[in-house]
């Protein structure tokens, strides 16, 4: 396949020759080659998402591998980390074997399987850490849940320091944000009557982790940051050479608190919503490489679980498709990043903290083809009933947002495909 007048970040309009898998010289293409004309449209490296729940296996009402990459791919993510809170828990070698066994025979994008730190994710007991290690996990994160036992949390930072793994953390103080808390702890949760969730609850857990981290030289990396106090820890630890890195949400990034009003379930997410401040804190720090990485915490729920009273219903929502749309509107159209920027946040930076080799890579020839094709110009309302998802709990749903992934390509093959010039093969 030969992709013609593409334009890259940097502004140059380029062609790709996708052969093999890699990209090769153009000059080499043959005269009968598939020909993409892809002038007017920005080549961005292949996103990388490091937060997935694809819920499989378990929940295969609410997601499947094979839906849920497809998800990815009409996002533009060549790669996805799927979490590991599925039935029964990722806390074994064999049950991340299942996983990638099961994606190389379904998914349309690479999926790089992320291990329980605990066993059922109880917070009891470490994993066996190792032996997911030698199987190719290389991040390790009980995610819905916060490993709160301070020792284990130690534990399994020395683990990341022996072996180069991440441990990735949900942060939340278990005291301060128990199950029941739902709201960010604010006047709105007060005048609905709804458990709060204090911002501290989160940044708490951060100060704690990141003073382990700074002990065992073990590599941290906080999820879904959504505060500003966390920002500020950040901030510090940083400064201190500390090895940590953290991510935000799309929904962070462009969804608030006052939303929760309406009483729809679709906005129940862990950590909550937050206030006009939290998200200024949390776009400027994504601006400025305080927060490494764009993550889309992409939490797919059958509508039985979200039809119940927002106390009850399941904490979560999609992603996937929606957050390059997000980051466009938020953060570039607005002119607090650049394209440059962008691939970096969304595709080389998660990419290297993920430890995925043929991912997050330039696009240059020798380089695993992993490209989308995107058009920023292109706008259109969000429709859940479109998705790729099994799922429907979709927070963007109606929202004028950009709608730009034309073609998304995994290792040399067109995993997703809306331009008139190709059909996919």
């Amino acid at each position: 396949m030969l992709i013609t007048g593409a334009r890259t970040v940097d502004g140059f309009a380029t062609d790709f020759y996708v052969r093999d898998g890699v990209f090769a010289d153009p000059l080499q293409a043959p005269p009968n080659v598939r020909r993409v004309d892809a002038a007017g449209l920005l080549a961005l490296p292949g996103l990388v998402d490091l937060h997935t729940h694809l819920r499989q296996p378990g929940r295969e009402d609410a997601e499947t591998i094979a839906t849920g990459t497809l998800a990815a791919a009409r996002g533009g993510f060549t790669c996805v980390h799927a979490m590991a809170n599925t039935t029964p828990v990722t806390d074994t070698a064999e049950r991340a074997e299942w996983i990638r066994q099961t994606a190389a025979a379904q998914a349309s994008c690479e999926v790089a399987v992320v291990g329980a730190v605990t066993k059922g994710l109880a917070g009891e007991e470490l994993a066996d850490l190792e032996a997911m290690a030698a199987g190719g996990a290389r991040v390790f994160s009980d995610d819905g849940r916060c490993v709160a036992d301070s020792l284990l949390m130690r534990r399994a930072l020395e683990f990341a320091a022996a072996t180069g793994a991440v441990i990735a953390q949900h942060s939340q103080d278990p005291r301060l944000a128990g199950p029941t808390a739902c709201c960010h702890e604010s006047h709105v949760s007060r005048e609905l009557g709804l458990d709060g969730w204090p911002a501290q609850a989160e940044s708490a857990i951060v100060a704690r982790d990141v003073q382990l981290a700074e002990l065992t030289s073990g590599r941290l990396h906080v999820c879904h940051v959504s505060t500003a106090e966390t920002v500020d820890v950040l901030r510090w630890a940083k400064a201190r050479g500390i090895p940590v890195t953290a991510e935000v949400t799309p929904h962070h990034l462009l969804l608030d608190t006052p939303l929760l009003a309406s009483g729809d379930t679709t906005y129940k997410v862990n950590p909550p919503l937050r206030t006009t401040e939290h998200l200024e804190a949390v776009r400027e720090a994504l601006a400025d490489g305080t927060i490494d990485a764009v993550a889309t915490d992409h939490a797919p729920h059958a509508a039985s679980d979200k039809a119940k009273p927002f106390p009850e219903a399941s904490p979560g929502m999609l992603g996937l498709e929606q957050a390059l749309s997000v980051v466009i509107d938020v953060m570039v159209n607005t002119g607090r990043m650049d394209w440059p920027t962008l691939a970096e946040r969304m595709s080389y930076t998660p990419a290297r903290i993920g430890r995925v080799a043929d991912q997050g890579r330039p696009l240059a020839i020798g380089e695993p083809a992993n490209v989308v094709l995107v058009d920023p110009a292109r706008r259109a309302p969000v429709d859940p009933q479109t998705s790729a998802s099994l799922s429907r709990n979709n927070p963007y749903r109606g929202l004028d947002l950009p709608d730009p992934v034309v073609m998304t390509v995994c290792a040399g093959r067109v995993a997703f495909n809306r331009h008139p010039g190709l059909v996919p093969g």
